[in-house]
């Protein structure tokens, strides 16, 4: 473990360093490509008026929001579906259809219906989320076997206690895999709202960088932007070792 953090930290300074030699050597103009010391030194600057803080926190906001509500109308959908699959047959075309509007497409209508305030940011989120974490459903709750099910059923089990001793721990890990996936996708979806209409945000903040021609202002926000997608993926990493750890402990 301590190799894999030594060597991800070289492979940073590398190309942190790397880059530093390409801005002096290429000679480029500082609008072109900033110096990671121009970058930092914008950084400091952000931070300092809070214009950084206040923009990642609103965008922040946006994403979980997003997340939460794509994340249950996705399982409510998807429990329901795997239930019934008169009602998947009915149903995956506008699904599938829905999915394949890209969403910077979408997300101009939804700021003009909701307007360019926090709402039409949040749906924004939840319609990019929505997607894998239903299909990952549907499929996690098809997985579990027909014999386990029939045991239950012989063991006169309701319909709730089927659902939170069997199917959920079954569904857990393709459940959890797909919230891994939508919650990166959950900070693509608040910048691409942002960048259609907002007045704050880390989209906001990189539309002003660009409008000015100040790309280290670009540059901080866009690492804003990845390391809030790491730490959610972190957060759901964690939570997924916490929630399966029966399943490393049945493997040992």
């Amino acid at each position: 473990m301590r190799a894999n953090w030594l060597l991800i930290i070289l492979s940073i300074g590398l190309a942190l360093l790397g880059w530093q030699v390409l801005a002096q050597v290429g000679s480029f103009p500082t609008f072109m490509l900033p110096s990671p010391a121009q970058v930092w030194e914008r950084f400091v600057t952000t931070l300092e008026d809070g214009s950084l803080l206040r923009n990642s926190a609103a965008t922040l906001l946006e994403v979980l929001l997003g997340l939460v509500l794509g994340v249950g109308v996705a399982s409510a959908l998807g429990y329901t579906l795997a239930k019934s699959l008169p009602l998947e047959r009915l149903l995956s075309p506008y699904i599938i259809a829905s999915q394949s509007i890209p969403i910077v497409a979408i997300a101009p209508l939804l700021v003009i219906w909701f307007g360019p305030g926090l709402i039409s940011k949040v749906l924004i989120c939840a319609l990019i989320v929505f997607f894998p974490v239903l299909v990952n459903i549907v499929v996690g709750l098809r997985s579990v076997p027909q014999d386990l099910r029939d045991l239950m059923r012989s063991l006169r089990a309701t319909r709730w206690q089927t659902f939170r001793l069997l199917e959920l721990p079954a569904a857990l890990p393709v459940l959890l895999g797909g919230l891994r996936i939508g919650a990166t996708l959950s900070v693509i979806g608040a910048v691409v709202g942002e960048f259609v209409g907002a007045n704050r945000g880390l989209g906001f903040l990189v539309n002003v960088g660009r409008g000015m021609y100040d790309t280290a202002l670009v540059f901080v926000a866009v690492f804003a932007l990845v390391a809030m997608a790491m730490l959610l993926y972190g957060l759901v990493a964690l939570l997924e070792a916490h929630l399966l750890a029966w399943q490393k402990e049945n493997t040992e």
